[in-house]
């Protein structure tokens, strides 16, 4: 600490930034969002020419009491294959009255936390009670993230991962077996699809893993790989057969969220809907128990804003 200003490093605010702490701050976040308190700029998604990394820069505020908050990062996909982290990035946090440094933080920590806990609460806002079997496409950090996530809201029951390498999804099916379900690698997306009530993409891949033909009736899908116009999780099968799709921000979904582009270009999809609305009830996404339901993250300044605050918060809190 520096003049009063905290420098946490990954392992802290992952300490610090405990699932259920994650999830009220994402739940938070949103709420602001669909009730118009949220400041939310829109955010910087540059693809390198140099390269297939893509640079990011959002900054947001969250409400008056807390300052603004700026993330400024990369994603560099060709990481995977080196067993690292594809995305790495820093989070600044501001004081509120005064503007000046508060925080600064490692941002993939934060960034790992509060997709996978928006995630969760998108599932607890839009999947029925009984969705319990959850497939994951993905077998990285976020995929680990997503699981362990996902487990706060619903009673999971089986979790079944499938990655392009066999020893990938090997590995993370072992090492969810810590949280007391069945995990099992699959051994082909279609086969991790098959009859689950849940599904996740977490992967950065550029042509569809998850087809809608093999979606169970009453499934909700979560996608966050989706979150540049090149890249495309989901065929277009599975926004024909959603009977909404959800996102975490229609503007910025509109611009950058490739499945979302091109279902609006060709006048397949015409209305999205907010996240952020479905949680102060301004709108429903799911009015039969056999609808499935699409939710499409491309990432937002407010989800950083929200968590990086609530690192503040607790490392305060560890002060006293």
């Amino acid at each position: 600490m520096t003049d009063d200003v905290l420098f946490l490093s990954g392992p802290q605010v992952t300490r610090l930034l405990d699932a259920d702490t994650a999830i009220a701050s994402q739940r938070a976040a949103f709420t602001a969002l669909g009730s118009g308190a949220a400041d939310l700029p829109a955010k910087i998604m540059h693809p390198s020419r140099f390269d297939d990394s893509v640079v990011f820069a959002y900054v947001s505020r969250l409400s008056a009491d807390s300052g603004a908050v700026a993330k400024f990062g990369s994603v560099n996909p060709g990481n995977a294959a080196a067993g690292l982290p594809t995305i790495h990035a820093v989070v600044s946090v501001l004081d509120p009255v005064t503007g000046r440094l508060a925080a600064v933080m490692d941002g993939a920590a934060v960034t790992t936390l509060r997709t996978a806990a928006a995630s969760a609460v998108a599932v607890d806002a839009l999947a029925t009670p009984d969705s319990t079997d959850l497939a994951v496409l993905g077998s990285g950090t976020q995929a680990l993230a997503h699981v362990r996530a996902i487990a706060r809201v619903r009673d999971l029951t089986s979790v079944r991962l499938w990655s392009p390498t066999p020893r990938n999804r090997a590995r993370a099916a072992e090492t969810l077996a810590e949280l007391g379900f069945p995990a099992e690698a699959a051994g082909s997306a279609e086969e991790a699809v098959s009859g689950a009530s849940l599904v996740a993409a977490c992967t950065l891949s550029t042509t569809p893993v998850v087809h809608g033909e093999r979606l169970t009736p009453g499934c909700t899908v979560v996608s966050v790989g989706s979150f540049e116009p090149t890249r495309r999780e989901v065929d277009t099968e599975v926004l024909r057969r959603s009977a909404t799709v959800v996102v975490d921000d229609p503007a910025t979904a509109a611009e950058h969220a490739g499945p979302v582009v091109d279902a609006l270009r060709t006048g397949l999809l015409t209305d999205l809907v907010g996240l952020g609305d479905v949680l102060t009830g301004r709108a429903v996404a799911r009015t039969a128990p056999g609808d499935i339901v699409y939710y499409n993250s491309v990432g937002l300044g407010i989800q950083d804003a929200a968590a990086a605050w609530a690192v503040v918060q607790a490392a305060k809190g560890e002060r006293r």
